[in-house]
């Protein structure tokens, strides 16, 4: 290949988008409280099955692990990071959690 043939080439960017999770809707006035608790690690796999957008400051991420399932809450400021977990325990009633955090019933 010529340095003609090089310099003739032409390569097409795609833009990268970004994928958007869901947006947690305002508190309501009457919500539930979560007992949030720092995150420990517990299990060798965690399997995240659906999380919000990590656009804004505080974002929830759903999981999976040990067959239970628990709610990670990550908060970001200038200066660091926190995760706190939900209590782990069965789906039916992680999914419940979710769904009002979602619906922003729960906080």
């Amino acid at each position: 290949m010529s340095a003609r043939e090089v310099g003739a080439r032409v390569v097409i960017g795609v833009p990268v988008e970004r994928h958007h999770g869901h947006h947690v809707a305002p508190l309501r006035h009457r919500h539930q409280s979560v007992d949030w608790r720092p995150e420990r690690p517990r299990a060798g796999r965690l399997r995240i099955k659906e999380h919000t957008c990590d656009c804004r400051p505080v974002f929830y991420e759903l999981c999976q692990a040990g067959g239970l399932m628990f709610v990670r809450r990550t908060e970001r400021t200038r200066r660091e990071v926190v995760v706190h977990e939900s209590p782990w325990t069965i789906a039916r009633r992680t999914q419940d959690l979710w769904l009002r955090l979602l619906e922003g019933a729960a906080h």
